[in-house]
């Protein structure tokens, strides 16, 4: 199989959640047949669930694998697992999200994967830091990356922390 350029949104609003990013990058980096590629700033936002929850942590980290798009995403939930992802509620606090944003240019419809991932466009903590590791991506529907961070009305600022890994 040749090897495809994906990325992926992380997110954690629980159990130190800039720890938990970090620690999911350097786990993503372990991904058989996989390499990280690289790895956006740390963001921290407002839920977009629920309010009465903590404020998330958001990144994204651009990989490399041999995987295909089904492996690749059991390789993501077992990530999940060890960090004790718990699903209790729809937008409710997670310990870890791994989500596949994209592989390749691909467009994938099943039970288990849509990708692109259906929130993508309409998520600027996605969006952002997607843009500072692939500024020139275009989406497989012909989007450019770029030209979606002009309907958000804010810009994210990356934590200042995240340097320090």
């Amino acid at each position: 199989m040749a090897t495809i350029i994906s990325y992926i949104a992380l997110g954690s609003n629980l159990s130190d959640p800039v720890q938990q990013v970090i620690t999911a990058f350097d786990e993503l980096a372990e991904i058989r047949e996989t390499q990280l590629i690289a790895r956006s700033s740390l963001y921290a936002t407002s839920p977009m669930g629920p309010q009465d929850q903590p404020d998330y942590i958001n990144a994204v980290a651009q990989l490399s694998t041999n995987l295909l798009a089904e492996e690749l995403l059991d390789e993501l939930q077992r990530i999940e697992q060890i960090h004790h992802k718990k699903r209790i509620m729809h937008w409710g606090p997670r310990t870890l999200d791994l989500d596949m944003l994209l592989y390749g240019d691909m467009v994938i419809s099943s039970e288990r994967l849509t990708v692109p991932h259906p929130g993508l466009k309409q998520r600027v903590f996605v969006v952002q830091p997607l843009l500072e590791i692939a500024p020139e991506l275009i989406l497989p529907d012909g989007t450019k990356l770029a030209s979606l961070m002009k309907q958000f009305d804010c810009e994210l600022i990356p934590l200042e922390s995240e340097v320090s890994t």
